[in-house]
């Protein structure tokens, strides 16, 4: 269970305007705000910040579509959001049947968009990421969490506890060695 902090709310407030479904059309766009999104063929499901989509104007359908997620702060060394936005391209490949080759970080501080392209490695690594994650709910096991920079206002520190990964488990009747 998430619990609310600085970062949750202001991440909330960030989306605000994108998690209410709807569409308008700007600049030639189509914008189709909290919009579902799922691949069956990779076992993927979600919905995304926004899709901005550009349709043929005689038969209506789709010709290009691009993702845009909403982040609050600026970039980050990982490339977890790249990752997340590179998902939800693949999602919508399968959905359309059409190529989604870019896509838009919106960082909500500075309100600029950074334009992510999804190349092979970048789209490799996404696979290889639900690779690794389906392997981990298979398993069953709860991965240990550690301790980092990150843990630092992350809302899910109290349920996590990385503090306390160093703790050997024992069985309920054993005592435990510190």
């Amino acid at each position: 269970m998430r619990r609310a902090n600085e970062h949750t709310l202001i991440g909330d407030l960030a989306h605000e305007a994108v998690d209410t479904p709807g569409y308008e059309h700007r600049a030639g766009w189509e914008l189709l705000r909290a919009l579902p999104v799922f691949s069956d063929q990779l076992g993927l499901s979600g919905k995304a910040d926004l899709v901005e989509v550009q349709r043929d104007p005689v038969q209506g359908r789709i010709l290009q579509a691009r993702p845009v997620e909403y982040k609050k702060g600026p970039k980050r060394k990982f490339d977890n959001d790249d990752v997340q936005l590179c998902a939800q391209a693949l999602c919508l490949e399968e959905m359309l049947g059409i190529p989604v080759t870019a896509g838009m970080v919106y960082h909500v501080t500075s309100q600029r968009r950074r334009e992510v392209v999804f190349n092979p490695a970048l789209r490799q690594s996404t696979l290889d990421t639900l690779t690794k994650l389906k392997a981990l709910i298979a398993s069953k096991a709860i991965p240990i969490a550690i301790l980092k920079p990150l843990c630092d206002g992350c809302s899910l520190r109290e349920v996590c506890m990385p503090e306390s990964a160093h703790y050997q488990q024992t069985s309920l009747y054993e005592p435990r060695s510190l």
